[in-house]
Order: structure tokens, then sequence, then C-alpha cells
């Protein structure tokens, strides 16, 4: 059985280490496996992996584009759908969608009209589309909206 204090890797997953520059028997002795001279044979030496020996490099080749606006606003969503887990008549406001794992708590929840609600509920969310709106009072509930 396996436990912590004789755990080891499968047979065939590990290999040793290939030491390099121990004599020709080894089968990387003399250059080490770096070929003759050159900027990659010395030690310390290689260019940066974007290095194209001096050609115009290719992030400097392709036009620049786009643009993310800081101050964007994001909404999580949640659907009309969503909502039927909950009680009639229950109050629903972001604790409630954050215990049911439907909304992170950092995040502004929208509501949106997505599928049908059959439950009477109070919808208490930041931002909501007025189809959900109309969808919600239609089923003798009640939205309250607190950003606009």
């Amino acid at each position: 059985m396996n436990e912590l204090s004789n755990l080891k890797p499968v047979k065939g997953s590990t290999r040793n280490k290939n030491r390099v520059g121990r004599g020709p028997g080894s089968g990387n002795g003399k250059t080490s496996g770096r070929g003759h001279n050159g900027q990659n044979s010395r030690s310390g030496g290689g260019v940066k992996v974007h290095f194209e020996g001096g050609q115009m490099p290719l992030y400097r080749r392709l036009p620049k584009f786009g643009f993310k606006n800081p101050f964007r606003t994001e909404y999580e969503v949640v659907s009309l759908s969503d909502l039927n887990r909950f009680d009639d008549g229950a109050t629903v406001g972001k604790e409630q969608l954050v215990e049911a794992g439907l909304t992170n708590k950092r995040n502004l929840v929208k509501l949106l009209a997505n599928g049908e609600i059959s439950k009477k509920l109070t919808v208490n969310v930041d931002k909501a589309s007025k189809a959900a709106v109309a969808k919600v009072e239609a089923a003798g509930g009640s939205v309250e909206v607190t950003r606009g």
C-alpha cells in the first residue's frame, strides 16, 4: 500500500541527469553537445527568446490593436430560470445568490430574461433587463434595481 513514507515514481517515468563534458565515452564530451564556436557554445551565451538576429522582430512587425477600458463595469449574469430554485414568496438578494452558488460576492449582478419563472419572488439586483422585469412581474413578483 502506498503511504507517504514509501512513495516513489513509477518505473520508467524518470531518467538520470545527463552529465556533459565527462569524456568521449559519454557521447557528450569535448564540446558538451554545444557544437563548435558561436554565441550558443559560450558560457552565458545565447539570445533572448524573441530575438531574430537583428531582423525586425515579429512583435514590432505586427500592427497594434485593441483597447481595454479599465473603468468598465462588468456584471455577472443571472437567468430567470435560475431563480426557480428559491421558495415561493422569498426575497432574493445578492447574499442568497452567493449562497446558491449563482454569483460571486464581489461582482455586480444583472438579471436577464433567459427561461421562465414560475414563482412569486422579490428580486433585488444591481441591474435587470426590461424583459426580465416584465416576466417577474407577470409571475406576481417584483424587481428592485439598485444601480439603474
